[in-house]
């Protein structure tokens, strides 16, 4: 019903818009897709390879997901893909989920920032 409606409204606002600059095609029956959206995480660690977050939505297992690190202000989008999840803690009105993910295939820039932001921290910590 949800989708009728949509289309009903759809269909009512693409026949008032005669400047679009292409038409549009309308699907009969369905045309699956997915939608990437950035939501705020925790990260708890970071190695190499992959890091440990925390969100406060679950990652499904083996799922490939585009992440965004922000590394000493530098920012990368690295693709990681969810080794393990759980529940972590779940209070009053919020949960907490902790996820392992192993990144797939960086390129050479992003897998340098990652090395050098690693690499700096243990430098960090070793001379304290």
């Amino acid at each position: 019903m949800a989708g009728r409606v949509c289309a009903i409204f759809a269909r009512m606002r693409d026949n008032e818009a005669p400047d679009r600059r292409s038409p549009r095609v309308e699907i009969l029956g369905e045309l699956q897709g997915e939608v990437m959206v950035y939501e705020p995480m925790i990260i708890t660690d970071i190695s190499r390879t992959g890091a440990r977050i925390e969100t406060s939505f679950p990652l499904r297992i083996n799922s490939l997901h585009d992440f965004r690190l922000v590394l000493d202000g530098r920012s990368i989008i690295v693709k990681g893909r969810i080794v393990h999840a759980h529940v972590c803690d779940v209070e009053d009105r919020s949960t907490i989920y902790r996820a392992g993910i192993e990144f797939i295939q960086p390129s050479a820039r992003v897998a340098e920032a990652i090395v050098e932001f690693v690499d700096e921290i243990v430098s960090r910590r070793s001379h304290t």
